[in-house]
């Protein structure tokens, strides 16, 4: 792309090509200017190199066609191989007439973009890693002053910033310019100035020190613009489009939808943009086409958003591209979240065959789909994004992403407010309930459900409310009030009785039981859990009869039936198998290890850690994966 070195790095490797001594004959340079609104044309640059090769004034050949012949003549009789380097091509039509007409001689070629139709090899170059951008920084300061103690004192700062850059070298070689002449500064600041402006090629442009070693303006936005402006309306609508989409990483499905194309008109026109070096394909996908993702440089990103927020036209385009951006979300997540809620006599959901296909979907899309999210603090968007929200709340869970959760239950709850739909700002508020509790911030949780009840008792939906009521007991067994939390899971049984509702019943029996058994109450909440395995059974629900009789092994094993609870750990597994609920497995794993030790089996229990300690690695949990390879070895029992 643009501003990347390719000029720098083609000239350095001249250099020393010709220190090696490969190249005795020396190097012709000529600049195309290729992006300029004046290109040099491929009979401009040829007599550059006639004059470079000696042939100049009277000796200069009078017809274009017969200075190519004296070129090419020049270049065959040229015994001493010599480097040609055509720097910052726009199009192949100003270097093919340059070619020399012998093998003998080398070319290396510049452009932003790849010339596919032609057989010559082709070296990408992408920006630089964060190691070398804090590399190139530190360098480009202490070689002017090795006194600077900038890059020792501040590496953070040094790595926002060229973060902040885009480990583009351009930019880089710009805020290097521009901390030597504050150099009485800190990063820091320049750092804040960036990211206050939130347009690193304004602050950057407007502090820029000059010119680079080649006479060229050290600038941002005029690189990016020529790029842009050279593009084919339907090219740059895209690239305009896909500078709006949500997460740094978007797959080709919705960047259709983003642009209303079908997938191969759309994928077409990415591959361009590709070609162009203003998107990158990246992850593979398997050569899936769907599947594809792209990623738009944070630089190119800024600056094509600031397109369309300067035009009342492209605003329009772009404020109805992620309306059908929010509506796909919508639609495919609502499905994802069916099959994961699924259960036997329920229809069939739309696209996803199993929990693995939906798992795998919303794995792939979720940055996109918590930065879309986000969109619902608009108005225009407030009400799909409300309903997005809704949808992912399962999925988080279920993954434990709560850090992403409690920002989307956030968002929900200010659109649904936006929207006017206090049923909607109720659900919010139970979800982000659920995250907080999840995070370990119970007494805020604890406030999240008791708005929550509010609201749904101004609405009068009964159901709801008892959902609300049941995780609110759950928060309150978690801070301690125990007679609470008995309290609120009561009333949450008795109104799901009430609609007739047994799943949830049986949820509301399964959480009682807990609370019972925190308050030393065995035998009742031995009583909740068996009628919450029975309820869960009947209404086919199989991850949740499982999630009982754990529960209920572990209340057996309060009261000392240690072979019961072993047994109930044992049936809780088995009916887990194929969820990957890693965590939960994780749990009964560990449960199932103190019952071993209860019975005094310390080969069953280290098994058992170690099988727990897999699951928690395979959760993501590396806390409770290493005490429970701590308890493993604890067991005494040798490997």
């Amino acid at each position: 792309m643009g501003g990347v070195g390719k000029t720098a790095l083609a000239v350095e490797a001249a250099h020393r090509a010709r220190a090696r001594g490969w190249f005795p004959g020396g190097t012709l340079f000529v600049d195309l200017r290729g992006y300029d609104d004046d290109p040099v044309t491929a009979d401009q640059a040829v007599l550059a190199l006639l004059d470079a090769l000696g042939v100049r004034d009277g000796e200069l050949p009078p017809t274009t066609d017969r200075r190519y012949d004296a070129y090419r003549t020049l270049l065959a009789e040229r015994r001493d191989r010599t480097l040609l380097l055509l720097d910052n091509a726009s199009d192949a039509a100003q270097y093919l007439p340059l070619l020399p007409g012998t093998d003998h001689h080398r070319v290396i070629i510049t452009s932003r973009d790849r010339p596919d139709a032609l057989p010559v090899r082709l070296i990408d170059l992408e920006t630089l890693t964060p190691d070398e951008s804090v590399a190139l920084l530190t360098r480009a300061l202490l070689d002017t002053d090795e006194r600077d103690e900038r890059p020792a004192r501040e590496p953070e700062a040094l790595r926002e910033l060229a973060s902040l850059c885009g480990h583009l070298p351009l930019a880089l070689q710009i805020a290097a310019g521009m901390l030597r002449r504050r150099r009485h500064r800190d990063v820091a600041s320049l750092v804040g100035e960036i990211r206050d402006a939130g347009d690193a090629t304004a602050v950057l442009d407007h502090g820029s020190p000059g010119t680079d070693l080649y006479g060229r303006s050290l600038v941002l936005r005029p690189v990016l613009e020529t790029s842009y402006r050279r593009l084919p309306p339907d090219r740059a609508r895209l690239l305009r489009l896909l500078c709006l989409a949500p997460g740094a990483e978007t797959g080709t499905e919705v960047i259709s939808a983003l642009a209303g194309l079908d997938t191969e008109s759309v994928l077409s026109l990415l591959e361009d943009l590709a070609a162009r070096h203003l998107v990158k394909p990246v992850g593979g996908g398997n050569g899936t086409v769907s599947v594809m993702r792209w990623r738009v440089h944070d630089l190119v990103r800024v600056f094509g958003a600031g397109v369309v927020a300067g035009d009342a036209k492209s605003r329009e385009e772009g404020e109805a591209a992620r309306e059908r951006v929010l509506e796909f979300y919508r639609r495919w997540t609502d499905a994802a979240d069916d099959r994961l809620r699924w259960l036997p006599g329920k229809p069939e959901p739309e696209r996803f065959q199993d929990r693995g296909q939906a798992l795998a979907w919303l794995d792939g899309e979720r940055a996109g789909l918590v930065a879309a999210v986000e969109w619902g603090r608009e108005e225009r968007f407030a009400d799909t994004a409300v309903r997005l929200a809704l949808c992912l709340a399962e999925y988080l869970d279920w993954r434990r992403y709560f850090d992403d959760w409690i920002a989307v239950a956030q968002a929900a709850r200010v659109a649904a407010r936006l929207a006017g739909d206090r049923l909607h700002e109720a659900m919010a508020w139970t979800n982000l309930g659920l995250a907080l509790r999840e995070a370990g911030q119970a007494e805020e949780a604890i406030d999240a459900y008791t708005r929550s009840i509010d609201l749904y008792q101004d609405a009068g939906d009964r159901h709801d409310e008892a959902i609300a009521w049941n995780n609110l007991g759950t928060a309150l067994g978690e801070a301690g009030r125990k007679d609470e939390a008995i309290d609120a899971h009561t009333r949450a049984r008795d109104l799901h009785q009430a609609t007739g509702d047994r799943q949830h019943e049986a949820m509301a029996w399964n959480n009682l039981g807990l609370a019972l058994g925190k308050a030393d109450q065995a035998e009742k909440s031995i009583h909740a859990h068996t009628r919450a395995r029975d309820l869960f059974r009947a209404a086919g629900d199989v991850h949740g009869e499982g999630r009982a009789w754990h529960n209920l092994g572990s209340a057996l094993r309060r009261v000392n039936r240690v072979e019961e609870a072993v047994e109930a750990y044992g049936r809780s597994l088995e009916l887990h198998q194929g969820f990957e609920d890693w965590y939960g497995d994780g749990q009964t794993f560990q449960a199932l290890a103190h019952a071993h030790e209860d019975a005094h089996r310390p080969a069953d229990a280290r098994a058992a850690w170690l099988r727990a300690a897999d699951a928690f690695t395979r959760a993501d949990a590396p806390a409770e994966a290493a005490r429970a390879r701590a308890c493993a070895r604890a067991s005494g029992d040798p490997e």
